[in-house]
């Protein structure tokens, strides 16, 4: 990985000095703000907040890329390199990220870095795009960021803001509080730690032990003790429905979803990065929200 960062700064470090640019001005696409996100799940809400005033590039932008280990291309150092503002998710998640943007300076650059602006300390859970709140407050600061960066559309990205929040994402704040108000309490076990900020914001009681989740999201042994609580919750079908990350199936992970539905519990699935691709932010998260409605409805009969 090293090596490969290199390399990027060495290409990319004469285009970060010679491609940076002032805050936008008036008329055109080349004025438009230059957003690079690091991952498309953030992308995708950049894009929706600055609507016709920015150009967004997302780099993992397919379900078959994992963010966690990603090697960056000299087009990605490019991008990094011109961009006026950089949306990293931080927390460890997306390490190569951060490096990047530290190999390809440009003094008009803001950087935006998930973890930080929401509090999440190094060693935390930092999937923080399952945690609502945490997206309000992206959607804050990148508004603030677009208004700061292009003062001159202050007002429009104002407005963009309220109509993402009030219009775009009615329906996947609004079904995060269904399940709150009909669900919360119900006892629930997940192959990771990916699921743990949507289960505290709808108020699910995750079973897993956090030591379990932790392993899987960061690619470790699970130990045998933990495998053996959550063989034993689904056999006594201590949990009502199961939910996992199917692009992190790991065979421990295909064992206790082909466990739980032998068992009869409900299974649903989430995933790390927008699915199908090309999906917008709230079509993927409202399609894997109606999916545990579903799951939490068979498993409880509310």
């Amino acid at each position: 990985m090293a090596l490969a960062l290199a390399g990027v700064a060495l290409a990319t470090l004469a285009a970060g000095c010679s491609t940076a640019a002032p805050p936008s001005g008036t008329g055109g696409s080349a004025d438009r703000i230059r957003v690079v996100a690091a991952e498309n799940f953030w992308g995708s809400l950049a894009g929706q907040l600055g609507g016709s005033h920015v150009t967004v590039r997302s780099v993992i932008d397919s379900p078959g890329a994992d963010p966690h280990d990603y090697e960056p291309t000299a087009a990605d150092g490019r991008a990094v390199a011109g961009a006026q503002l950089a949306i990293v998710n931080g927390v460890g998640y997306d390490a190569w990220a951060g490096k990047l943007v530290s190999a390809n300076p440009n003094e008009h650059r803001t950087v935006l870095t998930v973890g930080e602006l929401v509090g999440v300390a190094p060693g935390g859970n930092p999937h923080r795009w399952y945690s609502p709140s945490d997206v309000r407050t992206v959607l804050d600061r990148i508004t603030a960021d677009y208004q700061k960066i292009d003062p001159q559309h202050a007002s429009f990205y104002g407005k963009q803001h309220d109509k993402v929040v009030d219009t775009n994402l009615k329906q996947y704040f609004a079904l995060v509080d269904r399940i709150k108000s009909t669900y919360a309490g119900t006892p629930v076990g997940a192959s990771e730690s990916i699921f743990a900020p949507l289960a505290d914001a709808t108020g699910l009681d995750l079973r897993t032990p956090a030591s379990f989740l932790n392993a899987i999201s960061e690619g470790t042994d699970p130990t045998a003790a933990d495998k053996q609580v959550i063989d034993r919750q689904i056999a006594r079908r201590q949990i009502k429905v199961y939910v996992y990350n199917s692009q992190n199936a790991t065979p421990d992970v295909r064992a206790q979803v082909t466990t739980a539905r032998a068992h009869g519990i409900p299974v649903a699935t989430v995933t790390e990065t927008l699915t199908p691709a090309g999906a917008s932010f709230q079509q993927w998260q409202v399609a894997q929200l109606r999916s545990l409605i579903s799951a939490l409805h068979q498993g409880t009969g509310k």
